[in-house]
């Protein structure tokens, strides 16, 4: 297991495809923001105590041309933004 701190606005990137940002918090709180696919289920460990199933329900897959397309699309806009367009 890894601790880390983290300042508001500080991420943590978990592979290419989910980052996790920190926006703060309060008392015994923090807030995160979770971006990942749509086909990984995301759910806290509160939600999954009540028979270990998760709540929520992955899109249908989306075909594999269009993962290829929408991959291009995101290489592409980050390499825009690593050149500074």
């Amino acid at each position: 297991m890894l601790k880390l701190t983290l300042k508001p606005g500080e991420y943590i990137n978990i592979g290419t495809d989910i980052r996790i940002v920190f926006s703060g918090g309060s008392a015994n709180n923090i807030h995160l923001l979770l971006d990942a696919p749509r086909d990984i289920p995301i759910a806290r460990s509160r939600a999954l105590k009540d028979g270990g199933k998760t709540p929520y329900h992955t899109d249908r897959k989306i075909s594999e041309e269009a993962q290829r397309e929408i991959a291009g699309i995101i290489r592409r806009e980050r390499h825009r933004q690593d050149a500074g367009w």
